[in-house]
């Protein structure tokens, strides 16, 4: 008997060393950012595209100081409510002291720093797509915002969704590589899935989710109930965006419907973002849109 029970906490000492093993937080390779040269510029670019401002800047934010991400938005959820974090270049309080590869880690793997699991509202579940030049570009343009010493709110979540741990196994079940759209139909619209699948991450907020959290992508951007108050975000699969270029166009870029009425809530600050991108990569999301599949 006792032979037994030695046999059976081994075994279990074995299977929970290989779940440890295999939650651990991934990091990148060094090496891989061999030879990419930071652009500024370039990194103003991804900012805008990946609406850094709408989560990072503060709650009271207005347009002029947008760009000073201190943080403190909070974010309900069924699991707890999440605040985004400072991550303004301060030394202390913000990101000061990362090196771009520390930004590459925390995008493309959800990994910190301290190596240490993030929850995935911060959506690195698309950003894993994201090419390590653009996040490079981007850690370069961070560096040239304001600094601000506003501190860093812990998050409020409850057991067991604090233990940190655990969100290796979920990655294990969600965090999928690769595009929705495998093949885009043209160039055009393979600049567009880039933009809407990885910088854009449009899904996490018009895609929904299961039970734990994570996007059904048997319904990309079908709707889904609005994560931060009533109602629902629209569907903007084919089935039912029916606007003309024009009229998307139009909406990118002053926020007005074809029905006369403006943008409001959260998108407003989407669009705050997409006015200032270049008419191209405007084109590139519709026609993007256009592509993917119709979903009632």
């Amino acid at each position: 008997m006792t032979a037994r029970w030695l046999k059976l906490g081994a075994a279990l000492a074995l299977a929970g060393a290989a779940v440890y093993w295999m939650t651990l937080p991934e990091k990148s390779d060094p090496a891989g950012l061999a030879g990419i040269k930071p652009d500024a510029e370039r990194g103003r670019q991804v900012f805008l595209q990946g609406g850094c401002a709408s989560c990072h800047s503060a709650p009271d934010a207005t347009r002029e100081t947008r760009f000073v991400l201190a943080g403190g938005r909070r974010f309900e959820s069924p699991f707890g409510s999440f605040v985004a974090p400072n991550i303004s270049p301060h030394p202390d309080a913000g990101i000061g002291q990362w090196q771009a590869l520390d930004l590459v880690n925390a995008m493309q793997h959800g990994t910190s720093p301290a190596g240490t699991h993030y929850y995935p509202v911060f959506p690195y579940t698309s950003y894993q797509n994201a090419t390590p030049d653009d996040i490079v570009s981007l850690f370069a343009y961070l560096q040239t915002l304001p600094a601000d010493p506003t501190p860093s709110q812990p998050h409020e979540v409850s057991f067991p969704f604090n233990i940190r741990q655990g969100l290796g196994l979920w990655k294990l079940a969600f965090q999928r590589p690769g595009w929705v759209l495998a093949n885009p139909p043209s160039p055009q619209a393979e600049r567009g899935r880039y933009l809407v699948e990885a910088l854009g991450h449009c899904a996490e907020c018009h895609t929904p989710r299961n039970f734990l959290g994570a996007l059904d992508r048997s319904r990309w951007l079908a709707g889904a109930p609005n994560p931060v108050g009533t109602g629902r975000i629209p569907n903007i699969t084919p089935a039912r965006m029916n606007w003309s270029e024009l009229d998307l166009m139009t909406y990118f870029k002053q926020g007005f419907t074809p029905d006369f009425d403006t943008v409001g809530g959260s998108m407003a600050e989407v669009v705050e973002n997409l006015s200032e991108l270049p008419d191209d990569d405007l084109r590139a999301i519709i026609a993007y849109l256009r592509a993917i599949p119709a979903i009632e």
